[in-house]
């Protein structure tokens, strides 16, 4: 029940629209109502009794009271009629159709104007989850990330959100038009007939029964559907990324093999997810006919054997409004069946939303404008989930000054690097910079001290000019093209289609290796933060493109200090000390000279590649 209270508080966020949705729900329920009871009188001018068109018409009085203003309307009119039916049975038709056709009309505008204020609700309540969602993915630490799977979020935002979307009309139906048409509708029913009314009570019961155990079948499906939807979505992700190795191994049979699996298994869900909604509908109009014709041969039973209180047309006018009564009914019934499914969203949106950010501030947290003295990591240590990649490590990097990590694959070296923008936090010790944990600054502050440039380029697909501006939207395009010469990214950028407005396509899949890197590094340079990160960020190049990155690098990394993690040695001769890692532990540390001398790791690496 909290997941739908929660859809409610999201959905009445626009109370006036909301309140406006309600009001014309109300009149067209009303307005529904009477184009059916007003039939009544024209059956009774097509079909008039011999007693009827015998006895006195007595003009109705007004006696006060609200029921007694109801009976007055009714009486008057049905007097009125029958005056004019005296006078002219065909003007009283005439009249009678109009009124109908009157009623059938309003009733259709009100429902229309109902739907137009619900659609803005629908749609804002769905761009508010989403929004939420997208905040919350932004905000998550890229431990999320490692552990769960892209598609699962992607379909959270898509199908979950959808489900959201339905129920919020639902809501609407559920809690405010169909109660109060069912409670209108039962009213005039206990008008006509109490006892009829009594009848249906006893057997309504029954199809609702069936109805519940259907939904709760049906929620337990949807969950399945939803979870094995995610499942079908990462695995679309994940081999539409991996495209190039995909046919370099020939292995289309293998993942489509893959594929057809997952597809078959979600399809069956959701058939059975769909036959078990549809059920509902059927179902329901099937045992509501059945009550309908119990009632038809109890009231007529009794109109034949002359032990009822109404007439034929009132008791025809009884069935009209119960067949109508069935309609909410049904919608209820729906309602609950749209309901159980978006419960089944709610939890899994929620999951996302209450996930554990762990990268945290503090209440008051402090603003770094400038590194003065130093970064230090102190006793650092470091794990994922329940190894460490990091024990015990200190080490400082002096303003100015480039430090190189090395080592062999897993040692820890990109760890080292992430945990000072906190993309996570230290599990043990702590990194300081100029003596302050870093865990007291903001964390906007903090990434603004800090410009990385990573092995993979990352890039969006828009301009080049917008991928340069990324970190510092607010640069002037002189300072883009001056941060695209430092980074020896002009003379390329210049001679495309369109020059700094050249689209690059889906992570800059329009440029090579080398013009991508030299992009990533152009966004480096023209954010211009005095810590430079440089994580492998040659490693994947060829040759020639590799001198060219490494003349941008160089240019970038005048007057910042930077920590640079290395594969390839010969990028890290000048750094000013260089620390060689293994198993997540510093094993050696020095300048290059001093390392070949030691005779040890780094000269063992150092061989390995000269």
């Amino acid at each position: 029940m909290k997941e739908v209270l929660q859809i409610y508080r999201y959905t009445f966020t626009y109370i006036w629209s909301c309140v406006l949705v309600i009001f014309f729900n109300f009149l067209y329920v009303i307005f529904n109502l009477l184009s059916l009871v007003l039939f009544i009188p024209f059956l009774r001018v097509i079909f008039p009794s011999g007693e009827a068109e015998q006895a006195q018409l007595i003009k109705p009085d007004f006696h006060g009271g609200l029921f007694d203003f109801f009976n007055y309307v009714k009486d008057y009119y049905q007097y009125w009629m029958e005056s004019m039916a005296r006078e002219n049975a065909v003007n009283a038709l005439w009249f009678v159709c109009l009124t109908v056709l009157a009623a059938f009309f309003l009733k259709n505008v009100f429902r229309y104007l109902a739907i137009f204020f619900q659609s803005y609700v629908r749609m804002a309540v769905v761009r508010d989850i989403r929004l939420q969602l997208f905040e919350k993915a932004v905000k998550l630490p890229l431990s999320y990330y490692t552990s769960e799977r892209k598609g699962d979020l992607m379909t959270r935002m898509n199908n979950d959100v959808n489900e959201i979307e339905v129920a919020v009309i639902s809501l609407f139906d559920l809690f405010y038009r169909d109660p109060v048409a069912i409670i209108i509708n039962i009213a005039t029913l206990i008008y006509f007939s109490p006892q009829l009314t009594l009848i249906s009570f006893v057997l309504l019961p029954v199809s609702a029964f069936f109805i519940s155990r259907i939904g709760k079948s049906l929620k337990r499906t949807a969950k399945k559907s939803q979870e094995e939807m995610a499942t079908l979505f990462s695995n679309i992700e994940e081999n539409i990324s991996a495209m190039r190795i995909i046919k370099a191994f020939n292995a289309m049979d293998f993942v489509t093999a893959k594929f057809k699996k997952i597809n078959l298994w979600h399809q069956q869900l959701v058939t059975r997810t769909f036959r078990k909604k549809d059920l509902t509908s059927p179902l329901n109009e099937f045992l509501g006919a059945a009550v309908m014709i119990s009632l038809v041969w109890f009231g007529g039973k009794m109109i034949v054997e002359g032990t009822a209180e109404m007439t034929g047309e009132t008791f025809l006018g009884f069935i009209i409004v119960f067949s109508q009564l069935l309609v909410p009914i049904q919608s209820v019934a729906n309602s609950v069946t749209y309901l159980n499914k978006a419960k089944v969203s709610m939890d899994r949106i929620n999951e996302v939303l209450n996930s554990d950010e762990k990268i945290l501030e503090n209440d008051q947290p402090l603003v770094i404008n400038e590194l003065k003295d130093k970064i230090a990591y102190e006793n650092v240590s470091f794990k994922y989930q329940d190894a460490y990649v990091l024990n015990n490590l200190s080490f400082s990097v002096r303003k100015g000054t480039v430090v190189a990590l090395v080592g062999e694959s897993g040692s820890g070296k990109s760890t080292v690097a992430d945990l000072l923008p906190r993309f996570y936090d230290v599990t043990e010790g702590r990194i300081t910079i100029d003596g302050t944990d870093i865990r007291n600054f903001s964390l906007k502050s903090l990434r603004d001290q800090i410009a990385i440039v990573s092995q993979e380029s990352i890039l969006f697909n828009d301009t080049v000019k917008n991928n340069i501006l990324f970190g510092r939207p607010d640069a002037t395009e002189e300072e883009v093209m001056q941060a695209a010469r430092i980074a020896n990214a002009s003379d390329f950028i210049e001679k495309m289609e369109n020059g700094y407005e050249t689209m690059i396509g889906e992570r800059g899949g329009k440029l090579s290796g080398g013009q991508r890197q030299r992009i990533n590094i152009a966004r480096a340079v023209l954010k211009n933060a005095p810590i430079l990160i440089l994580d492998e960020a040659t490693s994947a190049l060829d040759i020639e493109s590799e001198r060219q990155v490494q003349q941008a690098l160089e240019e970038l990394m005048k007057n910042k200090t930077s920590i640079v993690i290395a594969h390839r040695l010969s990028t890290i001769r000048n750094a000013d000390q260089i620390i060689v890692m293994s198993k997540g532990k510093i094993v050696e540390t020095g300048t290059h000279e001093e390392l070949l001398m030691l005779k040890g790791t780094y000269f063992k690496l150092f061989s390995l590649q000269f």
